[in-house]
């Protein structure tokens, strides 16, 4: 009862003390994260078009000849061919809604009326400042669809390394002091257990960009917020 109160006045809410009854070994656990802000160094914006009429043919051929300008759109603002990817392409066939008036004839099978086009693409930008100009041309060139835009980190992984590096120094320092309140030594460690996740900016001021009917599209990148968390379990022993 003594340790649990003292942690309590030590202020650590992720800490736990145990004892392994059928092995004799007493364990604290420590858990931290550390979190790294950096500014994103690519942009990716997904975009496309959605076209219908009662011809399959005629939609895809009205597909077709508007994503054509789009991608002539971005290949006019030097966006290479190997940073835009089809991310989707549907062809949904259109039905005549059901009748609401009672019959006694059984219901025939639902009429087709006409055809939906869907074709979204993903742009990878790594020249942040043409992003509003990219998603302003595209509008222009007749994208009529928006699935969103995010930030990213060519080199993710090092800055990962460093929230998690962060972490991992907090939680030995944390079993350091509690090692010492408590007046017991760190045996070794017997479990490390990591984990990490990318905080990033909303699309929703993307979304209004978007819709934007003239005019600079404004466009904040932000920061992005890599976060780590470390859990350790120690082994102690009385001093």
């Amino acid at each position: 009862m003594l340790i649990v109160w003292l942690l309590i006045l030590l202020g650590f809410p992720v800490v736990t003390l145990a004892h392994d009854e059928t092995s004799g070994t007493s364990t604290l656990t420590v858990s931290e994260t550390g979190l790294v802000a950096h500014a994103p160094d690519t942009a990716f914006v997904s975009f496309g078009l959605e076209t219908a009429s009662k011809s399959l043919a005629e939609a895809q051929k009205r597909n077709s000849t508007v994503m054509s300008k789009v991608m002539d759109r971005l290949r006019d603002l030097q966006i290479d061919k190997e940073r835009i990817q089809t991310s989707s392409f549907t062809v949904s066939p259109q039905y005549r809604p059901p009748s609401n008036r009672p019959t006694d004839v059984s219901p025939a099978s639902p009429e087709i009326i006409g055809y939906a086009v869907s074709n979204m693409v993903t742009v990878e930008i790594r020249a942040l400042d043409k992003v509003g100009t990219v998603i302003e041309e595209v509008l222009k060139a007749g994208a009529n669809s928006f699935q969103g835009l995010h930030w990213g980190l060519r080199e993710e992984q090092s800055v990962r390394l460093s929230a998690l590096k962060q972490a991992a120094a907090k939680a030995r320092e944390k079993a350091s002091v509690l090692s010492e309140t408590l007046h017991v030594k760190l045996a070794r460690i017997l479990s490390v257990t990591e984990g990490s996740q990318v905080v990033r900016p909303g699309v929703a001021m993307a979304r209004m960009a978007m819709e934007a009917s003239a005019g600079d599209v404004p466009i904040s990148s932000g920061e992005l917020k890599i976060e780590a968390s470390v859990t350790i379990v120690y082994e102690i022993a009385p001093k």
